[in-house]
């Protein structure tokens, strides 16, 4: 994006309390809710908007856990029919669930890149932000 960004500002809709994860996660995706959502309600980013990220990242992370499982008990290639080796199709499922709850993860601020952006301002005063300072 060229030019200069936008200043970011608190939504007036922030999410203020940490609820409860949804009755029909599975106990690994209520896990990772419960790890993440007092995060994302401190910063008060996070939106009613938002909460359909916030599950998916969830769904992901269990479903990677699973699939991760999955690799562990029966190996990560099989012998089919014909004496081939195949690989595991919960290494497919594995692969996309991590890269989904990767970018979910960058999204809903969760990773070390994402959290070293700038950060959201409470204040207006352009006096503090040198990039807005004229040099000319």
């Amino acid at each position: 994006m060229k030019g200069r960004k936008p200043q970011l500002k608190p939504d007036d809709n922030t999410v203020e309390e940490v609820s409860s994860a949804p009755d029909w996660m599975t106990a690994q995706a209520k896990a990772e809710w419960h790890r993440i959502m007092p995060l994302l309600v401190e910063r008060r980013i996070l939106t009613e908007a938002d909460m359909g990220s916030v599950e998916n990242y969830c769904m992901a992370i269990s479903t990677a856990r699973e699939a991760d499982s999955v690799l562990q008990e029966r190996g990560h290639v099989y012998e089919d029919l014909h004496g081939n080796l195949r690989r595991n199709p919960a290494s497919l499922v594995l692969k996309d669930a991590m890269q989904t709850a990767r970018q979910l993860a960058a999204e809903l601020g969760l990773t070390p890149v994402s959290r070293s952006r700038p950060s959201i301002r409470e204040d207006d005063d352009p006096e503090d932000d040198l990039l807005q300072t004229s040099w000319l």
